[in-house]
């Protein structure tokens, strides 16, 4: 394994930026590649036909052109639907972004969770094999929200956030039947930690937000582990299937987290 092969990360947005500062600083001098679909932006209205076929196909040429160590799907909406597929298809390891049930059960002193991903991610039958297997003893209400997709990677470009518009993406969970005794949220879309103090704000009443980023950071860590790695990490590159005035706009906040060169796919 060459020290130079890069960890790829994986969105159709910017969410998946929440993963990989975790992981930088678990492995500081690691090459880093993130890559988003911004053509097929956002995931969560999608169906499931087409992000299973379009996910790996993209992967696929992303691991024949930079040649990755390993692969991140920083994307709950594509790990719960096309990570079985990718992992099958592609010959490096993949790690998965998957909501984060189990710990959030655990830590519930009310045994009501929220769940808050996009539509696509909520339906999921995984979310229901997640919940049945670790929080059975708990009320597990789902809610999706694109809107959130979108304030989050707005607020990424520098624009002011709405507090109504986070109030009015987020009532939904609240207002189910039990919600008034939500005392722990399940952030399922790697973009909603971009927005945790928004949500905070929003809340009607205070709860645990929980999300997968620590986690997945760890477990990138552990099958690295050992590697070698350059002894100062070069600049990262992000690489976008669409270039557009919105992806220029992020350039400070991908420059902030490490990615100084913008390319297309």
């Amino acid at each position: 394994m060459s020290p130079d092969a890069p960890i790829l990360f994986f969105d159709s947005g910017v969410g998946g930026l929440s993963v990989v500062a975790p992981t930088r600083a678990l492995i500081p001098s690691a090459p880093f590649i993130y890559a988003a679909d911004s053509a097929g932006f956002p995931y969560g209205t999608k169906s499931e036909a087409e992000i299973a076929a379009r996910v790996p196909a993209l992967l696929g040429r992303l691991v024949e052109r930079y040649r990755p160590r390993l692969v991140c799907i920083a994307c709950n909406t594509a790990s719960t639907i096309a990570l079985s597929v990718v992992r099958a298809a592609l010959d490096v390891p993949v790690v998965g972004t998957v909501p984060t049930i189990k710990p959030a059960a655990l830590i519930s002193k009310t045994r009501v969770i929220g769940v808050l991903g996009t539509d696509a991610t909520v339906r999921q039958p995984y979310v229901d094999k997640l919940s049945a297997e670790y929080a059975s003893d708990c009320i597990v209400i789902r809610h999706g929200s694109a809107e959130l997709v979108t304030l989050a990677e707005a607020k990424l470009r520098g624009e002011p956030i709405a507090a109504d518009a986070i109030k009015a993406a987020i009532a939904g969970l609240f207002t189910a039947p039990d919600g008034d005794r939500i005392d722990t949220v399940v952030l399922a879309c790697t973009h909603f930690p971009l927005l945790e103090a928004e949500l905070a704000a929003a809340a009607p009443h205070p709860v645990t937000f929980v999300d997968g980023s620590a986690g997945i950071a760890r477990r990138v860590a552990h099958l690295t582990a050992g590697q070698d790695w350059p002894l100062v990490a070069p600049p990262g590159i992000a690489i976008f299937t669409r270039l557009d005035e919105d992806v220029e706009a992020l350039s400070p906040a991908l420059a902030a987290c490490g990615f100084s060169e913008i390319v297309a796919l």
